[in-house]
């Protein structure tokens, strides 16, 4: 079990890195400092391994594949195990509630329908046969979405909202962000699969490191330990302090207090982009759209001094339509076989 401790951490590590990468190749904002940071290595890394790496990261966020499904599975399986092997049975030592310790199971479940759904369902991929039907969902604004616009790669008229996946190599239908963790685009077909996974995701990760604190604390104060005492390095007698009682049930309970570490850094990073999500949901933009949007805000910045030959045009958002009608255009997405139907 050590050795899956040091694993654990080192993928938590590998993860934590790959989504910085990710984050900082998606924003305009951090490129320059990537490109710098990128200058400064090359000077320093050989010319060789350099190409490894680029060659890597191309082959992760650049090309489909399945490195972080595996990778999503396997941090799930090795949480759960660490659950399953010591919380679980701790826990019903002390009696907790069966419901209460079941409950992430029961997410678990869940969340792995929704995975599966999000990985393979169509997000809404745009073909000569479907085309005519996707150009008359959305109405174009003439800003970010222009009419008659084709697309370069697949030879298509692009739908408003539409975007090519330079991963996938396809035009999706309300595109949103191609996920890595799901190796699929998230388009109109399979947002609502995504955002109840996210939820139960993030659900299961607080439920665990719930479950995993109120055993830490019910054990803490059972056994009296922070009315305890110890000796110092300088001989003096201290009264148990915070510190020093974490050190302790790191030493007594190493791979719960890591995991519980984990969890909780999870929880708070899956909780902000949950909020960014729903966000956008209610609003009725996609990540696409709101990324580019906030581009145009900046380049509008007053403390910015554009060519006057480069000055963007206002974008606004035409298709939010109150909460319960964005909603429902989320979760009763159209389809162009239903629109056919209609029509015939």
């Amino acid at each position: 079990m050590d050795f899956l401790v040091l694993f654990l951490f080192y993928l938590a590590s590998v993860l934590m890195g790959l989504v910085l990468i990710c984050v900082c190749s998606k924003t305009h904002s951090l490129k320059g400092l990537a490109r710098g940071g990128a200058q400064i290595f090359s000077c320093i890394i050989p010319e060789c391994l350099q190409r490894a790496v680029h060659g890597l990261l191309h082959y992760l966020f650049h090309m489909r594949n399945h490195t972080f499904i595996v990778l999503h599975l396997v941090l799930q399986g090795m949480v759960y195990t660490e659950y399953t092997w010591e919380v679980f049975g701790y826990c019903q030592e002390l009696e907790f509630s069966l419901y209460y310790l079941l409950l992430p199971y029961l997410l678990l479940v869940v969340n792995l329908f929704f995975f599966t759904l999000t990985c393979v369902t169509n997000p809404g991929i745009i073909t000569k046969a479907n085309e005519l039907l996707f150009l008359h969902v959305y109405e174009f604004d003439e800003v970010m979405f222009p009419k008659n616009v084709r697309c370069s790669t697949c030879d298509l008229r692009k739908p408003a909202r539409s975007k090519h996946c330079s991963v996938c190599n396809w035009c999706v239908h309300r595109f949103d962000h191609h996920c890595v963790w799901v190796n699929n685009c998230i388009g109109a077909w399979n947002i609502r699969y995504f955002l109840i996974y996210l939820l139960t995701l993030t659900a299961s990760a607080a439920t665990v490191a719930i479950v995993s604190t109120t055993f830490l604390v019910h054990l803490v104060v059972m056994s009296d330990l922070y009315q305890e005492t110890y000796i110092d390095d300088l001989g003096h007698l201290r009264v148990m302090d915070t510190v020093f009682l974490i050190q302790y049930l790191f030493l007594t309970f190493p791979r719960i207090v890591f995991m519980l570490g984990f969890v909780v850094v999870l929880s708070f990073l899956l909780g902000g982009y949950l909020l960014f999500v729903l966000y956008l949901a209610a609003t009725n933009q996609t990540t696409n759209e709101w990324y580019r949007g906030d581009w145009a805000w900046c380049q509008r910045c007053p403390l910015v001094a554009w060519p006057p030959s480069a000055e963007p045009q206002v974008h606004r958002n035409i298709h939010s339509h109150g909460l319960r009608s964005n909603l429902q255009e989320i979760f009763l997405p159209a389809f162009p076989c239903h629109e056919r139907k209609k029509q015939e």
